[in-house]
């Protein structure tokens, strides 16, 4: 089972002394969904096409699909709300089972603690206020998850769409990371934050056991400029940590209240997220959602959350949209250049375009530009050798480069979408 760290460089992670570009996909109701020979076909094959890590929810998700495979995991009681002091082990006896398939097949689990519909004091308690967990039964749970999955050396995220709305949520959530620290300390730990979200209570940015920020960009099309704004805040935090998007648009999934005008999120919305996040600061990873994996639907049936997120689609379907294979492609383009050492350099880009996003390495420089354009950038790179990757299809091409005085020019291309380009020094 590999291990997860941080490097010294405290901006990317490592399994195993090895760098590791953290690829996850998101499928929050693994718990409660899919029987084991559907999980069985799901990890192999997201693991062929190489992503490494899954974020499940280690409580039913609030906004799961209907499944007939579901299991409380506290004894229900006659008011809708669960006795906290009786688990039942079948339910973790099947999820530790499921995070052994998946650790056997190569992936690092990813599993949320405290969604917050479980915690007092945040946007989620009202929606199932009978089932959030009294804190008299609060060290109780989190060791007992702690200790349960901790020999798989997962990722804890200590949080689950969190806003931090009253005192409540932080006292929960501190001390819920400070036991998981205790009990499972060679495993890392971040907090999955509230779509937008990056302003943090100042007890969790100096805490030492807070180890990487996961931020949340969503699933609003008019706020798809966050995964670099966001990227960006991370990254200016005072405490240095490694930065993930944990939560782009989901492919698939309409454009939170308001699909009816939007429609649904596609794969170069995917692309664009992660490859936007990735230049501006978030370089540790990424992570991918299928609108239909995540909340396991089968079939077209009837889904309570469609007025806000749209039908979902059949999982088998949603397992393979071709975004996946983009956001493989990422991981495959980060490992292949080593771009581990990159930093956001857009002050290099002489485009007004936010758009654009520029990052730089010590020998290398990568674009990506969500459009056909000219790119200009300074002179400083007159020298270097470029090529092109058009994301779409995959294809390598070589760029056209103009040097003009003190302004490097990549000539428009012969695509119409977006692109990647590498510079490295001659």
């Amino acid at each position: 089972m590999g291990k997860i760290s941080i490097s010294d460089t405290r901006d990317y992670f490592l399994r195993d002394g090895e760098k590791f570009f953290y690829l996850a996909d998101t499928c929050w109701s693994a718990f409660t969904n899919p029987s084991l020979e559907e999980w069985e076909y799901y990890l192999e094959y997201r693991g062929m096409q190489g992503f490494n890590a899954i974020q499940i929810n280690v409580l039913p998700q609030h906004d799961r699909s209907v499944s007939e495979n579901y299991m409380d995991p506290f004894e229900p009681l006659p008011d809708g709300g669960w006795d906290f002091g009786r688990r039942n082990e079948k339910y973790f006896d099947r999820a530790e089972k499921m995070v052994e398939m998946a650790v056997d097949r190569g992936f690092t689990p990813a599993l949320v603690v405290l969604w917050c519909n479980y915690v007092r004091g945040t946007w989620g308690s009202k929606i199932s206020p009978k089932r959030i967990i009294p804190m008299e039964h609060l060290e109780e749970y989190v060791t007992y998850v702690a200790e349960r999955f901790g020999k798989y050396n997962p990722i804890f995220v200590i949080s689950g769409d969190t806003n931090f709305e009253a005192e409540d949520s932080i006292a929960y959530y501190k001390t819920a990371m400070d036991i998981v620290k205790r009990v499972a300390p060679s495993s890392l730990t971040t907090m999955h934050l509230m779509g937008g979200l990056w302003e943090i209570p100042e007890v969790f940015v100096k805490s030492p056991n807070y180890d990487f920020y996961m931020y949340q960009s969503g699933h609003h099309r008019e706020r798809q400029h966050l995964p670099y704004e966001l990227a960006q805040k991370f990254y200016n935090m005072p405490v240095k940590r490694p930065i993930v998007n944990g939560e782009p648009c989901y492919e698939g999934l309409g454009s939170i209240g308001d699909h009816e005008k939007y429609g649904r999120f596609n794969s170069f919305d995917v692309r664009k997220a992660i490859w936007q996040s990735l230049l501006s600061g978030a370089k540790a990873g990424a992570a991918y959602g299928a609108h239909g994996v995540w909340s396991w639907q089968r079939g077209v049936r009837e889904y309570g959350y469609a007025a806000a997120y749209s039908i979902p689609y059949d999982w088998r379907t949603a397992l393979h949209f071709s975004g996946a294979f983009d956001a493989a492609f990422a991981k495959w383009i980060f490992e292949k250049y080593d771009l581990f050492d990159i930093k956001p350099a857009n002050e290099s880009l002489l485009n007004k375009s936010s758009e654009i996003r520029v990052s730089k390495g010590k020998d290398k420089i990568v674009i990506y530009a969500p459009f056909n354009a000219e790119i200009k950038l300074s002179a400083e790179f007159s020298s270097y050798k470029w090529e092109g990757i058009e994301l779409r299809g995959r294809r390598i091409f070589k760029p056209k480069i103009e040097v003009d005085g003190g302004r490097l020019t990549v000539k428009t291309t012969e695509f119409n979408g977006d692109i990647l380009i590498i510079g490295a020094k001659a």
